[in-house]
């Protein structure tokens, strides 16, 4: 079960079962989170979704897809662990720099690109991904 958890430890997460969707998101909202030109996404099944210690806290808003979406985050670090959408039901979004194996990157290899119109233009396509412009 892969796990993982915020920048200073106070929040863990844990999940079982295989990913639905590997995808780089490229939206503003993703690139604020991140802090970067995109973030990193592992889309899980809620039901194997778990959340080990800590309590996150919570800001949602408008998405730039027009959904309602919801960032769990820790209160003391703010690293956002995951999201929540109504672009994505009975799923959870684990950003997936915040899962403790360090090859799992590399196992979040994408094959899918949100927002691809609005990469930035130095970064290239991920080779055999969907292109989408939009999250759903």
């Amino acid at each position: 079960m892969p796990d993982g958890g915020c920048f200073c430890g106070k929040c863990r997460i844990t999940y079982s079962g295989e990913p639905k969707m590997k995808a780089v998101c490229h939206c503003l909202d993703c690139r604020k989170i991140s802090g970067s030109t995109y973030s990193t996404n592992v889309i899980i099944p809620e039901d194997g979704f778990e959340v080990t210690s800590g309590t996150p806290k919570t800001i949602s808003k408008t998405a730039d897809g027009g959904e309602t979406i919801t960032s769990f985050f820790c209160g003391d670090c703010g690293s956002t662990m995951y999201r929540e959408s109504g672009s994505f039901p009975g799923l959870k979004i684990v950003k997936a720099g915040v899962l403790d194996d360090v090859d799992a990157l590399a196992e979040a290899k994408p094959d899918a690109e949100l927002f691809a119109k609005t990469r930035v233009n130095w970064v290239q396509p991920v080779p055999g991904a969907d292109q989408k412009d939009t999250m759903s």
